[in-house]
């Protein structure tokens, strides 16, 4: 089936736009399909089997970009992404060639100017990505005003609504002399019509409405199922299994997401995936098996050819050695943290302050006991967790800040638990002794107790605790608590 909307949709100027221009044909759908699925060789054969047949077809540049983006998000190859960002200019003028009369002119512009800001970002051009954005936005606002039938319209533009509308206040004025109007209950409003009206896009449109929910807003007991649910919809599918392992990781679910993880396909037929052994190599440390989460941390670094997750890679390989007592075999990865990878991911920011507190002898033997709490945590191993921390006390810590991660650690395990009236008061002892040592334990206190008083009802209180979350300054999670205590704050109405 073919998705000519062009041919049959109210008021275009049909004679104009020729078939070779917009032909989504049955290859490229696949092809389409086949990038999702991560299973980019076979991809791109058969979008050049296409390009062999009408290279004027205007959906092979905007599906040659759709591979390279997921090539480049993977493989974070430098080289390939200097290479492949000097033929966005060509793509984006091919496409321009299509009648203005076409709704999928500048709907094809703006995802390929879209491709583009996600991958100019992560490669760390900040000002040209950002840019990318604004011009996309622009793009399919007018396709929305010109075109309000054309339905894949609102499939990036309720993403960009989402992500402009949790953008924090003291930023907020940026998005306003820009021209930009965020708002996000109506952003995923609009992609819910792409997936309720849109075949084509659909599963595209949902993907991204579960991971905005995930990583921003809140996944609800239906998303959760069908996070689950989809991989064994589509065994062949390499991402699916990918967001399924990672987002129930995120809800510290790390035994069910080794299922996903450990079913996973891969070889020859799919882009090489190395960040898969780091995933493991994360559950074994939650889990406590230090020598086996060491081989895949290792193995990791073998294979990743990229930039991201190193300074973190050594981090964790550290950690396997310290928590097991060789503290020797342990000093060999903290000294090679501050020389390795980059400071773009929170998780090396991380790393990189970790191993200098460490270095200067701010990390005493203590915390070996809060970090096992923590990674068993992290993982959902909560009667580990308690085993371990349950019988301490604040007496049992030296340092303030390890009197602040203390009272966290308990008052997480507690809260996870369902024990929400016993986590309140750890909740706020960290909170009150994080001002001044650990902003980022105080304000994920913060949103904590946010959490807790929503449950309770207790909307006003509820709101002032995201607020308090908000105002702890430069901290390694303020960007993705922000968001979170902002997405709160909206669903609450302030």
């Amino acid at each position: 089936m073919l998705l000519l909307f062009v041919l049959i949709l109210p008021g275009y100027v049909q004679a104009e736009i020729t078939m070779t221009d917009v032909d989504f044909t049955p290859r490229l759908q696949k092809a389409y399909f086949e990038i999702q699925k991560l299973r980019l060789p076979n991809a791109r054969k058969l979008i050049d089997a296409e390009r062999a047949e009408q290279a004027s077809n205007v959906f092979i540049p905007y599906l040659d970009n759709y591979a390279d983006l997921h090539y480049l998000l993977i493989s974070e190859d430098r080289v390939a992404y200097k290479k492949l960002l000097a033929l966005e200019s060509g793509r984006l003028d091919m496409v321009s060639q299509l009648s203005d009369q076409s709704p999928y002119k500048r709907f094809l512009l703006a995802e390929i100017r879209l491709h583009w800001a996600f991958a100019k970002l992560k490669f760390g051009d900040q000002a040209s990505g950002a840019w990318e954005i604004i011009k996309a936005y622009k793009l399919l606002e007018e396709n929305r005003r010109k075109f309000p039938d054309f339905i894949p319209t609102l499939k990036s533009l309720g993403l960009l609504h989402v992500l402009i509308g949790s953008i924090p206040d003291n930023y907020a004025w940026v998005t306003r002399v820009l021209g930009l109007k965020g708002n996000i209950q109506a952003g995923i409003r609009e992609m819910r019509i792409v997936q309720q009206e849109e075949p084509f896009f659909r599963q595209e449109a949902e993907l991204v409405d579960l991971l905005l929910h995930a990583y921003t807003l809140k996944l609800s007991s239906e998303q959760q199922k069908r996070i689950r649910k989809w991989p064994i919809e589509q065994p062949d599918n390499l991402l699916l299994h990918f967001f399924a392992t990672t987002v129930l990781m995120k809800e510290n679910r790390s035994e069910e997401a080794v299922v996903f993880l450990n079913e996973a396909p891969g070889g020859e037929a799919y882009v090489s995936f190395p960040f898969l052994k780091y995933l493991k190599g994360e559950i074994e440390l939650q889990r406590g098996n230090y020598d086996a989460a060491a081989e895949h941390y290792l193995s990791f670094q073998k294979q990743y050819r990229g930039f991201n997750y190193i300074k973190d890679a050594y981090f964790k390989l550290f950690m396997c050695r310290w928590l097991a007592g060789k503290d020797a075999e342990a000093n060999v990865f903290i000294k090679k943290i501050s020389a390795s990878g980059e400071m773009i991911v929170e998780a090396d920011q991380l790393a990189e302050r970790t191993a200098k507190e460490f270095l200067a002898g701010k990390i005493s033997a203590q915390q070996k006991t809060l970090y096992q709490a923590r990674y068993a945590t992290d993982g959902g191993f909560l009667s580990k967790a308690w085993a371990i921390i349950q019988n301490l006390s604040e007496n049992n810590f030296t340092a303030i800040a390890e009197k602040t991660e203390f009272n966290y650690r308990k008052a997480r395990i507690l809260h996870k638990m369902g024990q929400n009236a016993g986590a309140v008061p750890y909740y706020e002892r960290c909170l009150l002794l994080s001002q001044s040592v650990s902003p980022g334990l105080g304000a994920s206190a913060a949103l904590q107790l946010g959490y807790i008083y929503i449950e309770k009802k207790e909307k006003q209180q509820a709101a002032n605790y995201f607020k308090k979350a908000m105002s702890f300054k430069k901290h390694e999670y303020k960007n993705s608590i922000d968001n979170k205590a902002r997405a709160a704050l909206t669903e609450l109405g302030q």
